[in-house]
């Protein structure tokens, strides 16, 4: 249903309100079918902690019919309820979910939109479609991530030149359509329950770039040379085989080049970056908006001493900085990821690349390419990649 303060039902729909005796739903949708319900109904409230929600279910022991907004089975309550009782959905009846409502009340053509959700949800697919350059995406908001504070990101990240559609209370009498430029977004208000299409008013085809250029980069105490350099990372890049990941961890970021670079030529991945030094968090801000990279799940400490059981485990990972401890790092790091793996460490020295070797042997994983490349006037660069016993 939408929010429609006299909603019409089909025939088959009005005959199934009057056989149920157990509805259920969210607050706002109680009060838009009050009238309709039976004199005997049962009203179950869908709130948090929705296993309360689904034990009430059981208890009752009796057909539920459900009221939700817009298509049940797009980004959907029935989805929830398909996954939690299996083979118990037994018919669902659509109205048009409220981006739908959206772009007709826009008269905007949605077939080639890209859809996110934001709501109880991260930021990482729309850090995607941005990253991807998507032209129109359609977004789900919740009460927490708002439309000034979707705007605020896109504009601290560079994505400036979108113009932002919201809708709110769609599909009844009191529905309000607004269109913005982010910048008059970031101050005001909107009440919910709304949606967003952000529409490029500028479209053009984008590729990401292959090699981001050092001297492009904020460095470390003005120290250039600190930074992985753009052909020794491409390869590093290569050999992680991203395209096949879809978790990497970048330990030892500095700067936060590589995990920068990865997030741009793959922006699917979920990057998790490590950085022992405090500077880091600094690099990274600045690094991640100067290149328009948002997303970048980065830790500020020893990396041996932090507690990563809520992070997502690596399919990959390259180290950029040891702190003169690589066996340990190499130890924990193939330890989370598993035989499946793949391990990339560039050696400036025959002491660390015997340390490498030493270490992978010692986890029982092998060295499945090296290679020795010389920059500029720069010490040549082992680039190393190690894998578990089950990789190919």
């Amino acid at each position: 249903m939408n929010d429609e303060q006299s909603p019409l039902f089909t025939p088959e729909v009005q005959g199934l309100i009057a056989q149920h005796r157990i509805f259920s739903g969210g607050r706002r949708h109680r009060e838009l079918v009050a009238a309709l319900l039976p004199a005997d109904a049962v009203w179950i409230d869908i709130v948090v902690p929705l296993t309360e929600v689904y034990h009430q279910y059981q208890e009752l022991n009796e057909p539920v019919l459900v009221f939700a907004s817009g298509d049940p089975l797009f980004f959907g309550y029935t989805t929830t309820l398909m996954r939690e009782f299996p083979g118990l959905v037994s018919q669902t009846f659509p109205s048009f979910s409220s981006l739908q409502m959206l772009a007709h009340s826009l008269r905007l053509p949605y077939h080639d939109m890209r859809v996110v959700s934001l709501t109880g949800r991260p930021w990482h697919e729309l850090d995607r479609a941005l990253i991807e350059r998507a032209a129109k995406v359609g977004i789900l908001t919740d009460r927490k991530n708002t439309p000034a504070r979707i705007a605020q990101r896109m504009l601290d990240y560079g994505y400036s030149n979108y113009q932002m559609h919201i809708g709110v209370r769609l599909g009844g009498n009191r529905e309000e359509v607004y269109s913005f430029p982010l910048t008059e977004v970031v101050a005001q208000e909107f009440e919910h329950p709304n949606c967003l299409i952000i529409e490029d008013t500028k479209p053009t085809h984008y590729a990401a770039p292959i090699g981001l250029h050092e001297l492009d980069f904020f460095p470390l105490n003005g120290r250039v040379k600190m930074i992985t350099k753009m052909p020794v990372r491409l390869v590093s890049l290569s050999l992680l085989e991203l395209e096949h990941r879809r978790s990497f961890w970048d330990v030892g970021f500095c700067t936060g080049s590589v995990s920068i670079e990865a997030k741009l030529r793959y922006p699917h991945l979920v990057v998790t970056s490590f950085e022992v030094r405090p500077e880091g968090k600094e690099l990274m801000e600045i690094n991640t908006r100067r290149f328009h990279a948002p997303g970048i799940d980065y830790h500020i400490g020893d990396f041996l001493s932090q507690d990563l059981d809520a992070l997502p485990r690596p399919e990959a990972a390259f180290i950029g900085g040891h702190g003169g401890r690589l066996i340990e790092f190499v130890e924990r790091l193939t330890t989370l990821m598993g035989e499946d793996g793949v391990l990339v460490f560039n050696s400036v020295s025959s002491e660390t690349l015997d340390l490498f070797r030493e270490a992978i042997k010692r986890v029982g994983w092998h060295i499945s390419y090296e290679t020795l490349l010389t920059v500029d006037e720069h010490n040549p660069i082992t680039i190393l990649q190690a894998k578990g016993r089950s990789a190919s």
